[in-house]
This record gives C-alpha cells, sequence and structure tokens, in this order.
C-alpha cells in the first residue's frame, strides 16, 4: 500500500476473530518468550514484532502486535490492521472496519515531513476508494463529491500518480462534480509522466481522439508495457481500437514513438 496503489473494495462485516481486546482473552504464550515482547511493550516494538511475524506467516500474532500498538496510538500498526481487515489477510475480511481505521488516521492528520506520511496518503486513497463505490451493508454509502475531494487532496499536497489518475477519471465523468477535460488532461499528463500505465492510456486516448493519432498511439502502445495483469485488458482494448482506424504511417509511427516515450520527463 506504500506504492499508492489503489484498493480493491469487498464487503463482509464480521468481527476480529483472531486479535485480543483484552489480557484475559489472550493466551501467555502469544508471543514468543525469546522475542522479550508483551502486551506492556512499546508501540514500536509491538509494530516490529508483528511485522516479523507477519513476514514469517504468523498473521494471528501479527495482528495482536498490531492491536495492542494500536490502541497505543502508533499510526503504522493502525494501518497494517486496515489492510489486513480489507484484505481478510489473518482477520475475517471487514471492509467497513477498515473504513474505520482509516477514518481514524485521517483525522489524525500528518506533520510535514512526518514519517508517517505514506500512512496517511494511503488512508485518504483508501477512504475515497470506499467513498466513490460505497460500502454495502455499512453506513458508507456513495459520496462521489468526498471521493473527488479526496483524490483531488492526495493528487495535489502529495503529487501521487494513482491519485491524479482517478481525480482526472472523475472530471472526465463528471462524478462528484463537473466535467472538464482540459482539467483531466493536466492531471493524467503529471501522472503519465511518473509511468502511471493507466494515465498514459486515458491520455494517449485523449490525444488520438484530438488528431494527435502517433502521439496518442504511441502512448496507448507503451501503457501496455507497462500495465498490470488486472488492467491490461481495458488498456489493450483501447490501443487495439486505435490502431485499426490509424494509417499505416501513424501506426509505424507510434511503434517507433513508444520506445522513447520517457515516463519521468518530457
Amino acid at each position: 500500500m506504500l506504492t499508492f496503489e489503489f484498493r480493491s473494495l469487498r464487503v463482509v462485516l464480521a468481527g476480529l476473530s483472531v486479535a485480543c481486546f483484552a489480557a484475559v482473552a489472550c493466551p501467555a504464550s502469544a508471543f514468543d518468550i525469546k522475542s522479550g515482547v508483551t502486551k506492556e511493550s512499546g508501540p514500536f516494538d509491538l509494530f516490529k514484532f508483528g511485522f516479523k511475524a507477519y513476514k514469517n506467516g504468523q498473521k494471528e500474532e501479527a495482528v495482536e502486535a498490531y492491536k495492542y500498538a494500536a490502541e497505543k496510538g502508533h499510526t503504522g500498526s493502525r494501518w497494517a490492521l486496515a489492510n489486513m481487515y480489507a484484505d481478510g489477510d489473518g482477520v475475517a475480511q471487514n471492509d467497513f472496519e477498515a473504513f474505520k481505521i482509516y477514518s481514524e488516521i485521517a483525522q489524525q492528520g500528518v506533520e510535514p515531513g512526518s514519517e508517517d506520511t505514506g500512512f496517511f496518503v494511503n488512508a485518504l486513497l483508501s477512504l475515497a476508494g470506499y467513498y466513490k463505490h460505497g460500502i454495502p451493508g455499512s453506513p458508507v454509502k456513495t459520496d462521489l463529491s468526498q471521493a473527488r475531494q479526496l483524490y483531488f487532496q492526495v493528487a495535489s499536497t502529495f503529487g501521487v500518480p494513482e491519485a491524479q489518475f482517478q481525480l482526472a477519471q472523475m472530471m472526465l465523468a463528471g462524478e462528484g462534480g463537473s466535467t472538464s477535460t482540459q482539467q483531466a488532461k493536466k492531471w493524467l499528463n503529471q501522472a503519465r509522466k511518473s509511468g502511471h500505465p493507466g494515465a498514459m492510456s486515458v491520455f494517449g486516448n485523449i490525444l488520438f481522439q484530438e488528431g494527435q493519432t502517433a502521439n496518442g498511439l504511441a502512448l496507448m502502445t507503451a501503457a501496455l508495457d507497462r500495465c498490470k495483469p488486472k488492467d491490461c485488458g481495458w488498456m489493450e482494448s483501447l490501443q487495439e481500437q486505435a490502431f485499426s482506424v490509424a494509417s499505416e504511417n501513424d501506426r509505424r509511427s507510434a511503434i517507433s514513438l513508444s520506445h522513447k516515450i520517457a515516463t519521468t520527463t518530457e
């Protein structure tokens, strides 16, 4: 999540089955006695223990450690717990519980230059996704205006390509506010310069539709070399549609240009 990738949204309201909320509910052997870590340990020690336990596949122990650290105000542990709830990873999947924890992180805010900035930004991105789609069976309803505002905050303040891409998509569709192709192009252009494949594809399609055939097709072609499997389908469809109506000269130019496209600067 620290790569700011947009989380998938799933809904099953259920309680946390493996974390312990009180000392009487937790077996004394839950923590590795050799580690020297107990529920009374400092939040960072608990976080480190939880991270190590998670990496070793001991997810129940990780959840327990993260829970104790989160109760002591450790932002990274809150973030880790929220991710596990959202993914159903070591706990019963529960998007509403994840939403509540992400909200706590967002409300806490972050100081400029803080080591918690990544957690804060990720929480905002995740909340934007939840507001965009809503969480069925919970009090969280679709709120496109709120989603758009959150994407704008992350895009403008932190320059996160995924937020820039999502914001542009909402602007193109007129979701949560007015439609603005020019503003969308600005955000897409910024995101594609950072190598965001989705932004490259959509920006390229806009250029193609505006008559910049070779340049637009080149961007859509270059995006296919960087897309993730879950996104390659719609990007390939855009590229194939454009390729089928482009002239032979434009096709050749686009293929040549696609190899030269710089993803970070023009």
